[in-house]
């Protein structure tokens, strides 16, 4: 499986692909220049089980640690992860 980062001027997206197939996706729009809010986080069907939409709110976490953003979860299913992770998020949570 692979993650991969479609940065938009205002929106991007990130998505998980596993033989060529997209397994899901979580969207972001730029919320100015230090923040993302994180607007959509989905499985495709044939993903479940796989833990996707985590991996992909953990891409957006990891993409907002290495340039220094924060993150509006606005998303319910992405919301869910920053509650339940509320230390380990919390550096990035805006």
């Amino acid at each position: 499986m692979t993650i991969k980062h479609q940065p938009g001027t205002t929106k991007g997206r990130f998505v998980l692909i596993d033989e060529e197939r997209e397994l899901g996706e979580m969207t972001y729009s730029v919320a100015g220049k230090d923040k993302i809010i994180i607007d959509h986080t989905e499985g495709f069907p044939g993903s479940e089980g796989k833990g996707v939409g985590r991996k992909l709110v953990m891409a957006g976490v990891e993409h907002a640690r290495a340039n220094g953003i924060k993150i509006i979860p606005l998303c319910p299913y992405a919301r869910s992860v920053f509650a339940r992770n509320a230390a380990e998020l919390a550096d990035v949570l805006a």
